[in-house]
């Protein structure tokens, strides 16, 4: 008994099925030609009526194909095994009643062998080669003789007819062959953003791993530090100088504080980087709000912010993952470009962009982003993790990250992010180009 496959051996069963369907269209196409030209020009003695009922069925039978196709029932390597016999059964039989293995056409039998040895598994594609040898052998046996005119035209015929099927096999080998080597390429690609994808999530579990860890053992370090700080603020309150460092510092424990608990609470709920925990926010709002704890954290930082979209405010989904994602390109910025960091914000009915730029050393050339941790700051300890992390926070939410050498020097970080539509509720998914 034969199980159904389900791991094609090209980008899928159905575009295989497809290109079995173009090689019918055309095969039944070929066929009329062909017996047009052998009643009328040739004057074979050919049963028409069997034949033509044969390219009827052919025809009925692609036509259905066609139509299961547009339905979009899911195709297997079984039912694309079974269309393949179906064309050598058709072949068969229309060869039955036009000479048998003596038609110059016979060698039409390779076509679907071929189709089914790169396509298909290797017990699928056996039993179909087999098929098509049993029917050959057949046809030397049985068969309906092809009458030509006496004579030595008669072999000048067949000779014509064995040059022109020549030329058809030709022409659809190489149409149907380099249609499946670029399926097989396609594959080979798809496969490769796939480990890459999962390679990166990897290292993304283990970087979570460590900083779900990491929060609950800084809990208890941070308390004494808080509680210390406190203490020397008590003590120390008649030196204004020094009143203010310590109340620098306690607020940036208090800014740790409220990171890690934000990261053990969703660690807990399971909730890290789900764009789905998200909510509608307007541009506006969220990115003052980031900013502003950003600030917090890096008050020393010149930060210049520019609106140059035009046009109502737009909404979009966001999350925690998300804000910290901004935070972490925001630090990279700002530590690149000695504390200075430029924001533009731009924005149309499908897009937002965000450009967070620096005057720090720049890129070399145009980097992707995501599938490796990076960094050009190795002199600073950068690990380029943060990079990483806000990246694969960005596409969870449907956004992309790019970089770029900004012209008259410094980088460019580039955020790309979908407007929520409020009528479909959902977001645009299709990035506009860049200015």
């Amino acid at each position: 008994m034969i199980r159904p496959v389900s791991a094609p051996s090209l980008a899928s069963a159905g575009s295989l099925l497809r290109d079995i369907l173009a090689l019918r269209v055309y095969g039944l196409l070929a066929q009329i030609v062909v017996v047009v030209v052998a009643v009328i020009v040739l004057h074979a003695d050919l049963s028409l009526r069997p034949l033509g009922l044969l390219i009827v069925l052919g025809g009925m039978f692609a036509g259905w194909t066609a139509y299961r196709l547009r339905r979009g029932w899911p195709v297997t390597l079984l039912e694309c095994f079974f269309q393949l016999l179906t064309d050598i059964l058709l072949l068969t039989f229309l060869l039955y009643f036009s000479g048998g293995a003596a038609n110059p056409f016979v060698s039409l039998y390779l076509l679907p062998i071929m189709i089914g040895a790169t396509a298909l598994p290797s017990r699928l594609a056996w039993l179909l080669s087999l098929s098509g040898l049993l029917s050959y052998s057949a046809l030397m046996a049985w068969h309906q003789p092809l009458v030509l005119p006496p004579g030595s035209a008669a072999f000048h015929l067949h000779v014509l007819g064995m040059w022109l099927n020549f030329i058809l096999s030709t022409i659809l080998i190489t149409y149907f062959i380099g249609r499946m080597a670029i399926g097989l390429r396609r594959r080979d690609g798809q496969l490769a953003r796939v480990r890459e994808q999962r390679l990166r999530d990897e290292q993304i579990v283990a970087i979570g791993s460590l900083a779900a860890g990491a929060a609950h053992e800084l809990s208890t370090p941070l308390a004494t530090m808080n509680v210390i700080a406190g203490e020397l603020l008590h003590a120390h309150s008649g030196d204004a100088a020094l009143a203010d460092q310590l109340e620098l510092l306690r607020s940036q424990i208090r800014v740790c504080k409220q990171v890690l608990t934000r990261l053990t609470r969703a660690d807990r709920a399971g909730q890290a980087g789900r764009a789905d925990s998200g909510q509608v926010v307007r541009l506006d709002e969220w990115l003052a709000a980031r900013l502003d704890e950003w600030q917090v954290m890096r008050p020393q930082v010149s930060l210049d912010l520019r609106w140059l979209g035009s046009g109502d405010m737009p909404r979009f989904i966001a999350g925690d993952a998300l804000g910290q994602a901004l935070l972490n390109l925001c630090n990279n910025a700002a530590d690149a470009g000695h504390e200075q960091v430029e924001i533009e914000a731009d924005w149309d009915l499908r897009q937002i962009r965000l450009d967070i730029l620096d005057r720090g050393t720049g890129f070399p050339e145009e980097i992707p982003v995501g599938t490796a941790i990076f960094t050009t700051k190795q002199a600073q300890g950068g690990s380029g993790i943060g990079l990483l992390l806000a990246n694969a926070s960005i596409e969870q939410y449907g956004g992309q990250v790019s970089l770029s050498a900004r012209p008259d020097g410094g980088a460019c970080v580039t955020v790309m992010l979908p407007v929520f539509d409020p009528v479909t509720e959902e977001t645009h998914a299709s990035p506009v180009a860049g200015r």
